[in-house]
């Protein structure tokens, strides 16, 4: 009798073990800032993760002659006029992470407000292009040194 309730007792342990780690996991996959459908990140923040993190969509909501003079290497053009009609066809996968940026903060957070309205579930508004390319130019200068 002894080793059943043993035997249950590790059983049930090993069950809580799995629970609590698989709710750890669940939790540091889940980003979204504070009182908002989608994650507000830095420039610097947005590369860390990008550097480690695959199958993830680049989302420029500039103009599309905005784009087509500069964008990061990646993306994708989803002007913010154009986004709520175009999303589904430029963007199929509504779990895929996207990160969206644009002239200013002001644009990516409207667009990654209106992803998140469509159905989307992993998006992260990155701010202005300007700002990430700084980012990355600072990054690149470290790295040198």
């Amino acid at each position: 009798m002894k080793t059943k309730k043993k035997l249950i007792l590790i059983i049930s342990l090993c069950i809580a073990l799995v629970a609590v780690f698989s709710g750890y996991s669940l939790w540091k996959t889940f980003r979204p800032s504070r009182g908002l459908p989608y994650e507000q990140l830095t420039a610097e923040k947005a590369l860390d993760y990008m550097e480690f993190e695959v199958d993830y969509q680049l989302v420029d909501v500039r103009s599309s002659e905005a784009y087509d003079e500069e964008h990061l290497s990646g993306a994708v053009s989803l002007p913010l006029k154009e986004i709520a009609a175009c999303a589904a066809i430029v963007l199929p996968d509504l779990m895929q992470m996207i990160y969206v940026y644009g002239a200013d903060g002001k644009d990516s957070a409207k667009a990654a407000q209106i992803l998140s309205d469509l159905g989307y579930r992993n998006i992260s508004e990155i701010g202005s292009i300007d700002k990430i390319q700084k980012a990355i130019l600072a990054r690149e200068t470290a790295e040198e040194t």
